[in-house]
């Protein structure tokens, strides 16, 4: 399956405009998590974008594009704007499309998708003769996320985790219109078989129980449970920051990853 996907507005024209938002930036936003969603999770579908950064192009140039590249659908991402008591979603087709179209069963099962998700008011499924709908010779839908002049919209675009559940509905949307399947998730790679050997992680090893203690405080702090077990080496008492034991080494390996990123450059393993 072969989606343009449109970001409204871009470069030197910034769409709507209110509450310190610009319409061409959230449209991006959702357009790059929606691109990424489609082609992290699903199989057999090709995403080309009108635009990927802040750059200006036409409605003509936009249509153009997906009609050369054969697209199979054409999404536009808008954000609308209005009366400051105006808000909530609303999405458009041609408006010469009758309601028994293909396109128009395509807006059904988006519109129901999105709408799960988005957090807005449902204003409705639309027709418009907007150029992106008239001028492109595959379905195409306009989706219009949130009004920029409302104050409950508004608040929402400035949400990085609002961005990603409008992106996510238009994702399941266009999952279940076109019946793409899923991508197979990885097997997890089964644990090292019990042999008996216990792999520890150790995160520093003091010849001070003072500097030990230290270390598990540090540890706390950034979220990794420690504690000190004190060992002879060569008559010698050293005290061992221990922070974690496991029977398969890839588990207490990935254990050492995440206390040397807390900043423990000593640690190391030991097998037992």
């Amino acid at each position: 399956m072969k989606l343009y996907l449109d970001p409204g507005h871009g470069g030197q024209d910034p769409g709507a405009q209110g509450h310190g938002l610009d319409e061409k930036d959230v449209t991006l936003a959702i357009a790059l998590k929606l691109r990424s969603i489609l082609q992290n999770d699903y199989e057999n579908i090709d995403v080309k974008m009108s635009r990927s950064t802040d750059t200006t192009k036409s409605l003509a140039q936009r249509s153009s594009e997906a009609n050369a590249w054969d697209a199979d659908f054409f999404l536009a991402i808008h954000i609308n704007s209005g009366p400051g008591s105006a808000q909530g979603y609303e999405d458009y087709i041609y408006s010469g499309l009758s309601n028994s179209s293909k396109t128009a069963q395509y807006q059904d099962i988006i519109h129901a998708e999105v709408k799960k998700l988005n957090q807005l008011q449902d204003r409705g499924q639309k027709k418009a003769n907007f150029h992106v709908l008239r001028e492109t010779n595959m379905p195409a839908l306009l989706s219009e996320n949130g009004f920029i002049s409302n104050d409950h919209d508004a608040a929402l675009m400035k949400q990085s985790s609002w961005i990603q559940k409008v992106a996510q509905g238009h994702a399941n949307g266009i999952a279940k219109a076109f019946g793409l399947k899923r991508k197979p998730t990885e097997p997890q790679k089964p644990d090292t078989p019990d042999d008996g050997t216990l792999f520890k992680v150790i995160a520093g090893s003091f010849k001070s129980k003072e500097n030990a203690d230290e270390r598990v405080e540090l540890l706390q702090k950034k979220g990794i449970e420690s504690f000190v077990n004190t060992t002879k080496i060569s008559g010698e008492t050293w005290y061992r920051v221990q922070a974690g034991a496991f029977s398969s080494r890839e588990n207490a390996e990935d254990r050492l990853i995440g206390v040397k990123k807390a900043g423990i450059n000593d640690a190391f393993l030991i097998a037992e």
